[in-house]
């Protein structure tokens, strides 16, 4: 059981305090490890507060099932655990999530960008058996559920895949009330300010999320962009995957992947604009 009031001490502690900030490139927040006391081996995510205490107990709700999904899913996931704490005593609550911490080492994103082709290809190969396995067993779920199984969102040990981003919950949201969330929950003010002016576009980030192929595809490209040296191997791992894991997408997926997959140009521009480029996000 997570005590309440010493997460909400230590949320409002100083930089000192609260620990190392493992990443300043998430959309949704800067998450951080403390380096004693109770939560030393957890590590911090803490979003945006709303006044809106329906939509804090649906977003609660839909992550508890998000998790359950997910790991129903054969998912793998850290002990994951989500909190609404009041940080302020005035009644107004802050989502936090409290997850096992993983070690650094194990991050899929930095193993990639130093590991060799072999070495890479079978990250790739223990990711995509996770995407498949959950695409496959998600056809049974009734809600709309997504999936967001990219490089950043993966860790590596002993050699399985083990993702870790269970934020925003992919289930209970329609693509409108999702697109809205986006915008909400973002830590960057600029993207508040300035996405209503194209929210049909930013809505449009999610959708890769919830499609088999997509999924499958934007972890290759996210492979080809990291290393471009070896993109034709994983393409050719891409192809061979989709045909032998994930056939009723196949189809799909080989379009994909006919080439270097690339992001959308609205979301690369988001990305520079907010400076979220380069380093896993925990």
């Amino acid at each position: 059981m997570t005590d309440l009031a010493a997460l909400a001490d230590l949320i409002r502690a100083d930089t000192a305090t609260r620990g190392r900030t493992i990443s300043r490139l998430g959309y949704f927040c800067a998450p951080f490890q403390p380096p004693s006391g109770p939560f030393s081996d957890k590590v911090i995510k803490v979003y945006r507060g709303s006044a809106d205490d329906a939509a804090l107990e649906r977003m609660a709700r839909a992550h508890d099932d998000y998790v359950r999904v997910l790991t129903e899913c054969g998912v793998t996931l850290p002990e994951t655990a989500f909190h609404l704490v009041d940080l302020d005593g005035t009644g107004s609550r802050t989502p936090v999530i409290v997850q096992e911490a993983l070690p650094l080492d194990s991050l899929m994103r930095p193993r990639m960008r130093d590991g060799s082709r072999e070495e890479t290809i079978a990250m790739m190969q223990a990711a995509g058996e996770v995407i498949a396995r959950f695409w496959i067993a998600a056809e049974h779920v009734e809600e709309r559920v997504g999936f967001h199984p990219s490089i950043r969102n993966f860790a590596i040990r002993d050699g399985k895949a083990i993702f870790f981003d269970t934020f925003p919950p992919l289930i209970h949201y329609n693509r409108d009330d999702m697109g809205k969330l986006l915008l909400q929950f973002s830590e960057k003010r600029l993207m508040r300010l300035i996405g209503p002016l194209m929210q049909a576009r930013v809505t449009g980030i999610q959708d890769e999320w919830y499609s088999p192929p997509e999924t499958l595809v934007g972890l290759v490209g996210s492979a080809c962009r990291l290393r471009p040296e070896y993109a034709d191997d994983y393409l050719d791992w891409g192809r061979s995957f989709a045909k032998s894991h994930m056939a009723q997408w196949a189809d799909e997926a080989l379009h994909g992947l006919d080439g270097p997959p690339q992001l959308p140009g609205y979301w690369t521009g988001f990305r520079k604009l907010l400076g979220l480029q380069g380093e896993p996000n925990v």
